[in-house]
């Protein structure tokens, strides 16, 4: 499997250096899109904190004792020389540690420091512990997510973690360092997952009132598991098929290949319809299906498990998925720059495998590495995972 834009010396973020304090999936996933696209990402790990990153790839690690207040001035050095600094604590953590925003666009005013918490660094929410599911629910957009039958039920934690949080995080890094250029200013980028997950949504608050598309109770409506024509249903093998056929072009092919004649005249919700597709799907397998309809135009296509994603005929030939550290498959960055694409590949560091060569980059001594290694400061480990 080819490492996807393997060979590119001019990636759009080249030169760009990040300083990540380490924490759960958003940050890293921000961190990750950053490094992918060329930035040099520095991840600070907690001195004695267990390794739970798995979105590390390509990044190096110093693992620095905030405790310690040379570790404190560890990243301040760092951050010195950075252009942007991704934090996901809750509001004053890093002021506390004396690490906040005012204190190090002071020393380094070209630096974009980034704010990734479940609520945002204001309001009476600012301090709530949470996690996905909770920024979700607060940012109005788990209640589309539901059906009559059942409560709301969230996409794992994609929406606010990911897609609210560490992709809209990166967005704001990119909208601040363009700015930069302009104004020769760093700024605070504030991301909270339930305000970036609502603006993820916003078709969906957009068009509540487009019937009957929307308009109805949660699950009734076209897009939402209500139309028997848009949802997911069951094969013979226990697998299942994909069926979007919205437009009537596509819905036409559909209903012909199912050997179904006539569901056109049914209405989208027709308990009728759903029987009748339930009941063709339900007499082939899986396999047997996406022969059916492959490239047939009617919008029907397999459900497709992880490895069987990676190696499909599209997959292979776009290398949609790179060859992760731990021999599994990972999907490349995206989207694709033409002339400057991004790079998926590299290892995964072990918690301080790179403490002592990053802080000599970066203007640190040797004997005064040394020093912060036996104050307890600083930790050095080699890359092996028994140590």
């Amino acid at each position: 499997m080819e490492a996807f834009g393997e060979g590119s010396t001019m990636m759009p973020l080249k030169g760009i250096k990040v300083v990540e304090m380490a924490g759960l999936a958003p940050a890293p996933f921000c961190g990750l899109i950053l490094k992918d696209f060329g930035a040099s990402v520095i991840r600070v790990d907690k001195l004695g904190h267990p390794e739970m990153d798995a979105l590390a790839r390509g990044k190096r690690s110093v693992s620095v004792n905030l405790k310690h207040p040379d570790g404190a001035e560890v990243v301040r050095r760092l951050c010195s020389r950075a252009d942007v600094l991704l934090e996901p604590f809750r509001p004053g953590v890093m002021e506390r540690l004396g690490l906040g925003p005012k204190a190090l666009l002071k020393q380094n005013p070209r630096l974009v420091y980034a704010r990734l918490t479940g609520y945002g660094q204001t309001g009476p929410t600012a301090d709530w512990a949470g996690h996905d599911i909770n920024y979700l629910a607060m940012s109005g957009v788990l209640s589309f997510l539901s059906t009559p039958d059942r409560p709301p039920v969230p996409p794992v934690n994609l929406l606010a973690d990911f897609a609210g949080g560490g992709l809209t995080c990166a967005l704001g890094v990119l909208a601040a360092l363009l700015e930069r250029t302009r104004s020769g200013k760093g700024q605070v980028v504030d991301c909270s997952m339930t305000e970036g997950a609502a603006y993820v949504a916003s078709w969906l608050f957009k068009s509540r009132d487009l019937q009957p598309v929307w308009g109805r109770e949660a699950g009734t409506n076209v897009l939402d598991g209500g139309a028997f024509w848009y949802g997911c249903h069951r094969t013979a093998d226990g697998r299942y098929m994909a069926v979007g056929a919205l437009e009537p072009k596509f819905f036409a092919r559909f209903a012909e290949l199912l050997g179904e004649p006539g569901l056109e005249q049914l209405p989208f919700d027709s308990a009728d319809g759903r029987r009748r597709v339930a009941a063709a799907f339900a007499r082939r397998t899986q396999a047997q299906w996406a022969a059916v309809f492959a490239g047939q135009d009617a919008c029907v296509t397999p459900v497709l498990s992880a490895d069987e994603a990676a190696a499909a005929p599209g997959a292979v030939a776009r290398s949609s998925f790179v060859s992760g550290a731990r021999g599994r498959p990972e999907p490349a960055p995206a989207p694709r720059l033409e002339r400057t694409p991004a790079a998926g590949g590299g290892a995964e560091p072990r918690r301080g495998q790179h403490s002592t060569e990053v802080l000599l980059e970066e203007g640190f001594d040797e004997a005064e590495v040394r020093q912060l290694i036996a104050d307890g400061a600083v930790e050095q480990r080699p890359p092996s995972s028994s140590l």
